[in-house]
């Protein structure tokens, strides 16, 4: 991930986002049901788009280009870095902590192991990472993600939920006080969604439309504060404090008006056209995440010049590749359950072939 706003990536962390409410004061202990949580796929999938416009120049130049994060910027490009840098990994991070203890609350009820599972999808996902830092891109953030995983949300599982939700607290405002964020709140917001999965909130993520809109509103009327204290330390002292505070924490403040901004949309009529656009993304974002860098290498090798890329430059790679990725998820979800590189996840998470091909096909699945 490049430090000027490379976004990435939870994937099919959910395992499929199958969950049930807990019953009263047995959120922990939760067990998993058949259907998926549309809200996390669409919320992938909105993620996903960002995370591509962040990252179509930080790809092209395959991590080594210079930065333009501190140079002037015309006002398009302005707008689009508040928009977007550093706005939407967050979102990933802790929905990799959320499908993390979904799996857990699986794994509790299918296996007579729970956190080996855990641990082999944490390994295969180290792989991939690193296979994908060493063949495609230096700025790849799965292996992190492994990595953190391993050494945070596993041995998490053995605290208690009060635990590790103090422990998110800190590990979120602890670093972006002291460390400027980026990969240091990695494992808060991990820890984050790990809790509210347990605490039972993600159960009831459909519910609770008043609570949704108040804390939207308090998210986004913070946010546009800090982003123009990170606008203006931006242009004035890059290296101060002010700046390396301001730009995580206005990053955090408005993934967090994002993600409830998303959660109201998908109540009202909005949400059959959220579900259509977003889903099919979500539901293969890893296969997705992997193929955006070999379309944007391709295109960048065809092109060339991608230093110079203008912003609707940018804007135009990142649709054209969205709009392929889009397409084809739809047309693979019509005739299979998954992926295909979340099919092989899901395969070396069970260490078991699970079924790949629908017994039929289910025209609106991959939308609904």
């Amino acid at each position: 991930m490049s430090r000027h706003g490379s976004e990435n990536i939870d994937i099919d962390i959910v395992d499929g986002g199958r969950l049930r409410p807990a019953p009263q004061g047995r959120a922990d202990t939760a067990t998993p049901r058949r259907e998926r949580i549309a809200a996390l796929d669409v919320l992938r999938g909105f993620a996903l788009c960002g995370i591509l416009l962040a990252n179509v120049k930080p790809i092209a130049h395959r991590g080594g280009g210079p930065s333009a994060e501190h140079l002037p910027e015309p006002t398009v490009a302005s707008v689009l870095h508040l928009m977007v840098d550093q706005r939407f990994f967050p979102i990933f991070s802790f929905l990799f902590g959320v499908g993390f203890s979904l799996l857990l609350e699986s794994a509790r009820a299918r296996a007579r192991h729970p956190r080996v599972v855990l641990l082999r999808r944490l390994l295969a996902l180290l792989a991939i990472g690193l296979f994908h830092f060493l063949v495609l891109w230096r700025g790849d953030v799965l292996a992190v993600y492994a990595a953190v995983g391993l050494l945070v949300l596993l041995p998490a599982t053995w605290l208690p939920r009060r635990v590790v939700a103090i422990a998110a607290g800190a590990l979120v405002v602890l670093p972006v006080a002291l460390l400027g964020g980026w990969y240091s709140v990695i494992p808060g917001l991990f820890l984050l969604g790990s809790a509210l999965t347990r605490y039972g909130v993600i159960a009831r993520i459909d519910s609770g439309t008043r609570t949704t809109a108040v804390l939207g509103s308090v998210f986004a009327l913070a946010a546009v504060p800090v982003a123009l204290l990170q606008s203006h330390a931006g242009s004035t002292d890059p290296g101060g404090t002010a700046f390396r505070i301001a730009y995580p924490t206005a990053g955090l403040l408005t993934a967090a008006a994002y993600v409830c901004g998303i959660l109201l949309l998908m109540r009202t009529r909005l949400a059959g056209a959220l579900t259509a656009v977003f889903r099919p993304l979500g539901r293969m974002a890893l296969t997705n995440y992997l193929t955006a860098t070999v379309l944007v290498l391709l295109i960048s090798g065809l092109v060339g010049g991608s230093d110079r890329w203008p912003v609707g430059g940018v804007v135009a790679v990142a649709t054209a590749v969205l709009l392929v990725q889009w397409s084809w998820s739809v047309l693979w979800l019509r005739r299979c359950r998954q992926g295909p590189v979340e099919w092989l996840w899901r395969w070396v998470t069970w260490w078991q072939r699970p079924p790949l091909r629908r017994d039929r096909p289910a025209r609106s699945d991959a939308t609904r």
